[in-house]
Order: structure tokens, then C-alpha cells, then sequence
């Protein structure tokens, strides 16, 4: 009887777990692209508030500043802990896509453009940057690829939890653009941000902030797997470069999951 009730339960909630699913791909996945659309173009600054420039750039590094403070302190395991006690613990990285995919449409909707011109680059370098931004999209891929199976809607826990799985955690593997730079999704990410070759106040801003924020981020996120993987993982760090690569050889072999 008890596990009939617990099965009846979990179908009764499968109508929420849908919604939930479908709303972190929505939130989580249309403000990457919208993201990536932003790194490309600029700001379309959807609500002109009519600033002096000192005021632009003030007002947009606060909501960089709250954009951090949401993804870092939500991605931190004592904060998805204490989630647990109000969330299950398989929603929990869904509802990290939701929050963040949502912080992420507030900045770029507010985002203000600054009419103040740093730099523009002409040909062959706009072209150099340009063909840059779509390399990085090509390593992204290739880094998604080498994880075979990200999860970065947290709908894998879901899914597990549908199918009456035990979540493992898995081994250290490394393969694909992993061999040459610990964090390529990162070194990407980077890529891409500095690909523009039209630089108003307003973006270098952005980019100095988020280049600082994602350096930051990988040496905190290095604790954790140093944590989950120990001494195989401080080996990988003594070998592989954290963001940018020292070589066109790879530094590390193939481990397989």
C-alpha cells in the first residue's frame, strides 16, 4: 500500500514537474540565446530611460552585480542545502535555470546602451573578432559534446526521479577540449565577449565585469571538484591550464566515464 500511495503521488505530481521542465528550458535556454544575441549585436536597450552616461554605466553594473550575487550564491551547495528543505532535491537545478534565465532577461531587457564610443575596429580585425565569436560557439559545442550529457536545465534529477533512479555522482573524465583547458565552456564564454569590434562604454563595462566574474567563479567552482575528486583532480590542475592553453598538444589523456 505504501508504495502504491508513493507511485500515485509522483504521477499526481508529473503535471507540475512538465511545467517545471518546460519553463527552466524556456527561462534557462531563451536567455542564452538572447545572450548570445546580446555578445553579437549589443544592447537593444528595450526601455530607454534617458540617463547621462555616468548614470548608464552605474545603473548597469548594478544589474551585473545582482545577476552574480543570484547565480553564485545559488550554485553554492550550502544554499542548494538549505533549498532542499523547502524544494525536493531533484527540482533544484531546474529551479537554479529558472532563476537565473529570469535574472539573466531582466539584465539584458534593462540594460541601457551608452552613446560614448571607445573603439571601433574596421577590417580585417572586425572580421578577425567576428569569426572569433563563431569559433567560440564551436568550442561551446565541442565542450558540451565532451561532457556527453550536460545538464545545464537540471532536468537530468528529473528525469531520474521519473524512472525511480539513485543520482550518482561521476567519475573524473576528461576528454575533448577538456584535455587542453580545464574550463573550456568558460574560455568560450570569454571568447565571445570579447568578440565585438564595436566597443561603446557600456560594453567594455560589461566585459571587464563578467571577465572578472567568471575568473572568480572557476577558482571558487575549482574548490568543489577538488573536493569531489581530491588528488586526481589536483593532478589535472598541475597539467592543464585553467582558462587559456599553453599548447596546441593536449596536456592531459583521454579518461573515459
Amino acid at each position: 500500500m505504501e508504495h502504491r500511495d508513493r507511485d500515485l503521488k509522483d504521477v499526481r505530481g508529473l503535471p507540475i514537474l512538465r511545467f517545471v521542465v518546460l519553463l527552466s528550458v524556456a527561462l534557462g535556454g531563451g536567455a542564452l540565446l538572447a545572450l548570445g544575441l546580446f555578445l553579437w549585436v549589443g544592447s537593444w536597450q528595450l526601455v530607454a530611460m534617458g540617463f547621462d552616461d555616468p548614470v548608464i554605466l552605474f545603473w548597469d553594473s548594478l544589474l551585473c552585480v545582482f545577476f552574480f550575487l543570484q547565480h553564485s550564491g545559488m550554485i553554492r551547495r550550502g544554499f542548494r542545502r538549505r533549498l532542499t528543505l523547502i524544494v525536493p532535491s531533484h527540482l533544484d537545478g531546474a529551479v537554479f535555470s529558472i532563476a537565473s534565465g529570469a535574472m539573466l532577461a531582466v539584465v539584458l531587457g534593462l540594460w541601457q546602451r551608452s552613446p560614448v564610443e571607445i573603439l571601433t575596429l574596421g577590417s580585417p580585425w572586425s572580421w578577425i573578432l567576428r569569426a572569433g565569436y563563431f569559433l567560440a560557439i564551436l568550442g561551446f559545442g565541442w565542450g558540451v559534446r565532451a561532457l556527453h550529457g550536460f545538464d545545464g536545465f537540471g532536468l537530468r534529477p528529473i528525469r531520474d526521479f521519473n524512472r525511480g533512479r539513485i543520482r550518482r555522482d561521476p567519475p573524473l573524465a576528461v576528454s575533448g577540449p577538456y584535455r587542453w583547458v580545464r574550463h573550456p565552456l568558460y574560455s568560450c564564454v570569454l571568447l565571445m565577449v570579447w568578440s565585438c569590434p564595436d566597443v561603446t562604454s557600456d560594453r567594455l563595462l560589461f566585459n571587464l565585469l563578467w571577465t572578472v566574474w567568471i575568473v572568480v567563479g572557476t577558482v571558487f567552482e575549482e574548490r568543489d571538484l577538488v573536493a569531489d575528486f581530491g588528488d586526481d583532480y589536483m593532478a589535472y590542475q598541475a597539467a592543464v591550464p585553467m582558462l587559456i592553453p599553453w599548447t596546441l598538444r593536449p596536456r592531459w589523456p583521454v579518461i573515459p566515464r
